[in-house]
């Protein structure tokens, strides 16, 4: 079967907010006496109040002969407890098993060697606890009254976690689903690539996770890690809610005494630096209408350094909210629904970046742009007025953040952990309020580098290549694909063994699904399908009948959503929730038309359909003939067929990317039974329920009324 394009017909969820009108009637009976009304001139902006003056919040701390950490900060308002463990190691480089630091964290929520996974479950589940674990520690809450049950679980849990092969391979499965679906997100896309071109792969920062190395990750490693890493001697608890500190003390001292102090491993990497000059990358995404920009380098910058907070104040200006790049980009220009930037401390290595999503048309415009707002940073006194309002800005989120006491207990955290001077938080305040435009200009002209960035576009490369030239100073722009590997694109379909033909490739694909014979006997097939969308499950279902009669409905539940047949000559489409009942004339009609045949690769010509091979291309570290099919209309599609199996994995049209993998046979015939097409920004994964062929389906059920 060739392709499965569905488009879903999901309602628009408009907010609509409430706008509470409150009169004020005053009672006047002496207006002789009335004070003379102010006059308010809305022409100019009022100016920012003072910055709050605002107390940091309490907190105790000890530590257990083991080296564990503690502190505790009370708040009886509610009758509840959390827990924060945090691990503090340096960072890890996984090498050919990425993933596997990630996998061990996981794997400590599925048992212990007293507790099975479910018999944790429960343990959990009965006294109404939250509690999740990461490769960094753990996160836990319970009220009151199951306090010491709690502790008693997560003891278990970091002194005596188990893991098992069967839990793990779960993990591993639901990893390679997650970066699947990855691979049609161009925010993900940017997030992985940036990350190699800012630190490198060679740095634990920097090393991508691929189906590759997530498939090299052994259970082994996982309890190595665990074994290696969980010490108390670099642990910090943070214990916050209605507790006393004896009552912590004696509680941590009961369950954590015997958990073992050991050495840990410290690790150097090389300091990654920034460019010398600008360095243009590209992630080809052939059929996206928008560009994802990512504008990054490495920044030696530490928490709690001198230059921190100046810094935040720094690219707050720049873009650390609606600011700068934001009224630039959107308000200005128009080109986005928002720009913003980061400017992030690390103990290691600290990072800047800035990103946009904008339409291929204004990629290099928007470059031109975040590069300006950033030169402009460098080079002119931020106003007073302005300063004052960001500054005043960042000191109300502070003060806000202080109403939740799990702040308290971070800042004592990160005061140990950074070795902080004790009074830091405490002067936070005061330190913000004394920045000074000088103190922005002198950041900016050490932290923000225009002329030293990488900049990475998730698009289009057809169209926004040539546009981004400009930005390399003479040098070649750097492609690379999903892996984060680069490639020459001149090299990247190469040419197909001598006597391969398209014809060829397609009778292959032919062969390895049944056999012309076969097919030319499916009179009818009816294909059921699902999808989960925020955990929302939705049914497809799909029905086709010689020779391109079909139907095909939408559902959740008893809603249905979407409805399209075409019965050869006609389509019609309804959507309920849309308010849709349309008939279907031009594109839509013909994409409908080219959709409901069934095997046209028994016969392309007959439906005025060409195919052209354009070489061999690498897909996920496989190779595959890439063909061009191009329809009367004038549209195309790219079709990838495995050079080994001679199977479609993959079709790139108008509508997006569809992978094809998990081939079944059904009735002698394989058809995919794992389908995954984008969906918008995301992926939509599909995954076939029933097929049934040749079940005397109807004429009528596709009548176009």
């Amino acid at each position: 079967m060739k392709k499965i394009i569905i488009s879903l017909a999901l309602s628009v969820l408009i907010a609509i907010p409430v706008i509470a009108q409150v009169k004020q009637t005053t009672k006047n009976t002496d207006k002789k006496n009335l004070a003379p009304k102010e006059i308010l001139d809305r022409s100019i902006r009022p100016l920012p109040g003072p910055a709050p003056t605002v107390l940091v919040g309490n907190y105790d701390s000890f530590e257990l002969p083991n080296g564990l950490k503690v502190f505790v900060v009370e708040n009886h308002k509610i009758p509840r407890v959390s827990y924060t463990l945090t691990l503090d190691y340096d960072p890890i480089l996984e090498g050919d098993k990425a993933g596997y630091v990630n996998s061990a964290g996981q794997l400590l929520r599925t048992g212990t060697t007293t507790r099975t996974k479910d018999q944790l479950d429960e343990a959990i589940d009965f006294i109404g606890a939250n509690l999740q674990t990461s490769p960094e520690g753990l996160n836990a809450s319970v009220l009151k009254k199951h306090n010491e049950e709690l502790i008693s679980i997560m003891s278990d849990i970091v002194l005596n976690a188990s893991f098992k092969q069967e839990e793990l391979d779960k993990i591993i499965k639901q990893t390679l689903s997650g970066l699947e679906a990855e691979k049609n997100d161009p925010e993900a896309i940017s997030t992985k690539i940036s990350k190699i071109l800012v630190y490198g792969k060679d740095h634990p920062y920097g090393e991508p996770m691929t189906e590759k190395t997530v498939n090299s990750v052994t259970l082994e490693q996982c309890t190595n890690f665990y074994k290696t890493y969980f010490k108390p001697n670099i642990a910090y608890l943070a214990i916050v809610g209605d507790i006393t500190t004896d009552e912590a003390k004696a509680l941590t001292e009961k369950y954590f005494s015997a958990w073992s102090r050991g050495d840990v491993p410290k690790a150097i990497y090389k300091t990654p630096q920034f460019p010398h000059m600008p360095v243009v990358a590209i992630m080809d995404r052939p059929n996206a209408v928008q560009t994802t920009l990512a504008i990054g380098y490495p920044v030696e910058l530490r928490p709690g350094s001198e230059n921190a907070i100046k810094a935040k104040v720094t690219n707050t200006i720049l873009g650390g909210g609606t600011f700068r790049l934001f009224n630039n980009l959107r308000e200005k220009h128009a080109y986005t629904y928002g720009a913003y930037s980061q400017l992030t401390p690390d103990k290691v290595i600290g990072r800047f970046g800035a990103s946009a999503e904008v339409a291929n048309a204004v990629t290099d415009s928007s470059v031109v742009q975040i590069l300006y707002e950033m030169n402009r940073l460098r080079s002119e006194m931020v106003p007073l007025e302005e300063l004052t309002l960001i500054k005043n800005y960042l000191s109300g989120n502070f003060s806000l953040a202080l109403e939740n006491p799990q702040t308290v207990a971070n800042f004592a955290i990160n005061t140990a952990r950074y070795n902080l001077p004790k009074d830091y938080y405490a002067n936070y305040l005061k330190n913000l309020a004394s920045v000074t435009s000088d103190d922005v200009l002198a950041m900016a002209k050490q932290y923000i580098r225009p002329d030293n960035c990488y900049i990475l576009a998730v698009g289009k490369a057809e169209d926004i290549a040539s546009k981004l030239k400009q930005f390399t100073k003479g040098a070649k722009i750097q492609y690379y694909d999903i892996d984060g590997n680069t490639y020459n694109p001149e090299n990247k379909v190469k040419p197909a063994p001598a006597g391969v033909t398209a014809e060829s490739v397609i009778s292959n694909y032919v062969t390895a699904i049944g056999g012309a014979k076969k097919l030319a006997k499916v009179k009818d097939v009816a294909m059921h399908l699902n999808s989960n969308m925020q955990n929302m499950t939705i049914n497809i279902d799909i029905y086709q009948k010689a020779p391109n009669k079909m139907l095909m409905e939408v559902s959740m539940g008893e809603t249905k959503l979407q409805k399209q047949v075409f019965d050869g000559t006609r389509g019609r489409s309804v959507s309920p929730m849309q308010g849709e009942d349309k008939e279907l004339e031009g594109k839509e009609l013909d994409d409908l038309k080219y959709q409901a045949i069934m095997f046209p690769e028994l016969d392309y010509a007959s439906y005025g359909m060409k195919i052209e091979l354009l070489g061999v291309e690498d897909l996920n570290g496989k190779s595959a003939y890439k063909v061009l099919v191009t329809y009367p209309n004038g549209m195309t599609d790219n079709d990838y067929f495995d050079i080994v199996s001679g199977l479609r994995v993959r079709s790139i049209g108008e509508g997006g990317t569809k992978d094809f993998s998990d081939y079944k046979a059904v009735d002698g015939i394989l058809f995919p039974h794992t389908m995954t097409q984008e969906m918008g920004p995301g992926t939509m994964k599909l995954t076939v329920a029933t097929i049934t062929l040749n079940g005397k389906i109807k004429d009528d059920m596709f009548l176009v009324k």
